[in-house]
């Protein structure tokens, strides 16, 4: 399946690379700060979704809806952003296992389990 996906061109922005809730911090006025920029890179913009995608936007009912009023047009082009889900949990099975993070690694086959399972029902 990989093999024979194509390599569009992408449109890069600057990106934090571990976009999710455990980064980011509310002050007491409500002011919320990024943490954590260890990832920060140029890359294109659906890939801050990953994390939000597969923790905070399945755990927290209306966390997708609310993160899009907030953050604009949504960037995710539904044939890269199902090829970017599959990379992604790849890489977190693989990376985790490297690591001996069993945990981790159990979250990446069900990324890639739920990634697939897409593919067999047609949606992405």
């Amino acid at each position: 399946m990989v093999e024979g996906w194509p390599t569009p061109t992408a449109t890069l922005v600057p990106t934090h690379g571990d976009w999710q809730s455990r980064n980011w911090l509310a002050d007491d006025a409500g002011t919320v700060k990024v943490i954590d920029f260890g990832r920060a890179a140029m890359r294109p913009a659906g890939e801050d979704f990953e994390r939000l995608a597969v923790r905070e936007f399945l755990r927290v009912p209306g966390a997708e809806q609310a993160f899009l009023r907030g953050y604009g047009e949504d960037p995710r082009e539904e044939d890269a952003w199902f090829r970017q889900r599959v990379r992604a949990a790849v890489a977190v099975a693989v990376w985790a296992f490297h690591v001996g993070d069993d945990c981790y690694e159990a979250e990446g086959h069900r990324m890639i389990a739920e990634a697939l399972a897409r593919t067999s029902t047609g949606a992405r």
